[in-house]
């Protein structure tokens, strides 16, 4: 049965869609079966996978508000184990289309149920708010990835996240947990880097990530390309934070 990982943090910026797109590229090339489903309106994941937004007749938006057939959503990408689900701008309204659906809370997840014991791993790039769609990949997920930048206000907004996802925990989806933190565009010069690092680990201890993901120019590039780092540049300091993160996941649910 496959896991699903919501990636959210309601800052935006933060590197939630950088980490979709090259955990997900680092989880196939290690042969495991992975869908990346695009629930961010903006469709940076789609496009940094290499698909053209304009030319789709079926997204997350059709599944969502249409109850279109999951699979017809389905796309490849350039990574043989690596399917999408792209995001479509028409997402920007279908939280207000949602709002008199029954039980709106969980249309993401029954949408994902018929796919989930076909993919090792669902990850689920959340927008940067905490609205309704949000709430439903968090509602649909087992787990959560937060991204953390290693900045100043790092932490700032952290707590209104963690009380979101504990309602959603009481309320919606008792079985959700913390996958982890992970430290995002660290630059191990700056000593308010390490500072940041020390403080995210002192108060989240063992649910912070081993891996931290350094400041590298290749992760922002490689999306201009619709390609994952992995393979616009599989040497970088991006690619290899990228697999070993990869590593860390599967070791953690795997043994």
């Amino acid at each position: 049965m496959g896991k699903i990982i919501a990636l959210a943090n309601q800052k935006g910026g933060v590197g939630k869609t950088t980490t979709t797109i090259n955990l997900a590229a680092s989880l196939a090339t290690l042969e495991k079966k992975v869908l990346v489903v695009d629930a961010d309106p903006q469709a940076n994941a789609s496009s940094g996978l290499g698909i053209d937004i304009k030319q789709l007749k079926y997204t997350i938006y059709e599944c969502l508000i249409n109850n279109a057939d999951v699979r017809s959503a389905l796309h490849n990408t350039e990574i043989d184990m690596l399917k999408v689900i792209p995001s479509h701008i028409n997402l920007v309204g279908a939280e207000i289309e949602m709002l008199n659906m029954r039980n709106r809370e969980k249309i993401l997840k029954d949408v994902l149920a018929p796919l989930k014991s076909e993919f090792d791993y669902i990850l689920v790039d959340c927008s940067p708010s905490l609205g309704l769609i949000t709430v439903n990949a968090l509602t649909a997920a087992d787990s959560v990835i937060i991204p953390v930048q290693a900045e100043y206000f790092a932490l700032e907004g952290i707590s209104k996240l963690l009380n979101t996802i504990k309602i959603i925990k009481s309320k919606l989806n008792t079985g959700l947990e913390i996958e982890g933190f992970l430290l995002t565009m660290y630059d191990s010069r700056l000593r308010q880097a390490n500072q940041i690092y020390e403080e995210v680990r002192r108060h989240f201890q063992e649910l912070v990530f081993k891996t931290v993901i350094q400041r590298n120019v290749k992760l922002s590039e490689a999306p201009s390309y619709g390609l994952p780092t992995i393979l616009y540049d599989a040497d970088s300091t991006g690619a290899k934070n990228y697999m070993a993160l990869a590593k860390e996941l599967i070791e953690h649910n795997e043994h």
